[in-house]
């Protein structure tokens, strides 16, 4: 059986799909395997694009993001395999010649691969060469975040567990949790339902009409992105001119983690790795 079925709005794969979306996260795995080696001093964010591009089409995968529709009707569609975004960019930057990775920066990389219809969604934020200790930390304290997360995404536990578990890691080592953005569900689609938020409103009734996947049980068979943002100053962003990027509002420095994941009878299943 190949087509999922559905509980509360939210798609509950089948093994085959569960498969399919093994396969497309590996081949994003083995980007972001090729990114870690790339990532040094000199190298132009158009050059990661190109070698990412090479490792997805070379499994007649597709590149999910090429031609991904603005949020602005009418916007302009996503030109490029990678999302690329550098300091204070924390999603969505676009690759280019003209931005060449200098020593002390830190760079998101974002990648998706559709793969017989199904998606692999992974980001890694990496350091180019010796970083800050702010950025170091804000690196160890964002990825801590994407862990603390994935280990209450276990069957039984609410959406909002999860929430609660990737705000409280970062905030507790002095971040902000970006508010504006959100970790989503996946499958056949990029996104899917629910919207998941990265952290726990304080006005819970009025977040649940908003968003009512918060107080909804994980059951076996949900697969979502879990992508922590974590700024370290302020939570608020801003997009810029290209109608892409996204940056801080404040110009300090954000990081960004994100693994597809698959809710289990046990442990959760990453699906974006190489093993």
């Amino acid at each position: 059986m190949l087509f999922s079925r559905q509980t509360n709005g939210i798609r509950i794969k089948t093994a085959r799909e569960l498969e399919l979306m093994r396969t497309a996260g590996r081949i994003v795995a083995e980007v972001h395997a090729r990114m870690r080696e790339m990532v040094q001093p000199g190298v132009t964010t158009a050059d990661l694009d190109a070698a990412a591009e090479a490792i997805i089409r070379g499994y007649d995968a597709i590149p999910a993001f090429v031609d991904y529709p603005n949020a602005r009707q009418g916007g302009p569609v996503f030109p490029a395999t990678l999302c690329t975004s550098i300091n204070d960019e924390l999603v969505h930057g676009i690759p280019s010649r003209q931005r060449v990775l200098a020593e002390g920066d830190i760079i998101s990389i974002d990648v998706g691969a559709i793969y017989k219809g199904y998606v692999g969604d992974s980001g890694w934020t990496y350091a180019v060469g010796q970083v800050s200790d702010e950025a170091q930390r804000l690196l160890e304290a964002t990825e801590g975040s994407l862990w603390a997360g994935i280990a209450q995404a276990t069957v039984g536990n609410r959406f909002v567990d999860v929430s609660r578990a990737v705000q409280q890691f970062a905030e507790e080592r002095g971040f902000s949790i970006v508010r504006e953005y959100t970790s989503h569900g996946v499958g056949s689609k990029m996104h899917e339902e629910p919207q998941i938020l990265n952290f726990v409103p304080t006005d819970r009734r009025d977040a649940a009409r908003s968003y009512p996947a918060m107080n909804r049980r994980l059951s076996a068979g949900m697969t979502f992105a879990l992508e922590p943002m974590v700024n370290a100053g302020v939570w608020e962003t801003r997009v810029l001119d290209d109608e892409w990027t996204v940056s801080t509002k404040d110009g300090r420095l954000s990081a960004h983690f994100e693994h597809t994941i698959a809710i289990t009878d046990g442990e959760p299943e990453i699906l974006t790795k190489l093993s």
